[in-house]
């Protein structure tokens, strides 16, 4: 398994687009296209976006950025859309992404790592803990977790 940074290496941005559009199609199309094109080039070292790749096939994804579309504002950076191919899960793969973006937090120089979601039990398992209760844009509330890096 190799973890893929987009921003290092920018040849993978049209298959890093391409993948989270197919795997996350609640969010508008445009929103990863946008965001990934211009985290390229990006001064801040948010935001980040991730491939797992198993040889040559992308097997899963996750991004880190500034919030996800969450009240708890005062809070980054979060680890968002992380996927693995259902073939591919129960593997403990999730962890190896999981893993990376703690790694580019802290070295960011990022004291937590934030993610919400409303899994429990996962998350718990990759040293994240139950924070608090958030409220997303569109009137859903999702469970806000803590990692400390």
């Amino acid at each position: 398994m190799n973890v893929i940074s987009v921003r290092e290496q920018p040849a993978y941005k049209d298959m890093a687009i391409a993948y989270f559009q197919k795997n996350w199609k609640g969010v508008l199309p445009v929103i990863y296209e946008d965001c990934i094109n211009h985290s390229i080039e990006a001064s801040a070292p948010l935001p980040q976006w991730y491939l797992l790749m198993n040889e040559d096939k992308i097997i899963g994804c996750a991004g880190l950025i500034t919030n996800d579309f969450i009240s708890r504002m005062d809070l980054y950076p979060w680890v968002c859309a992380l996927f693995i191919e259902e073939q591919h899960r129960g593997n403990s793969y999730g962890s190896i992404l999981l893993e990376q973006v703690k790694k580019d937090s802290a070295k960011a120089g990022f004291q937590s790592l934030y993610l919400c979601t409303d899994h429990i039990g996962y998350y718990e398992k990759y040293g994240f803990n139950y924070l608090a209760q958030g409220y997303h844009p569109w009137g859903e509330k999702s469970r806000i977790y803590q990692a400390q890096l």
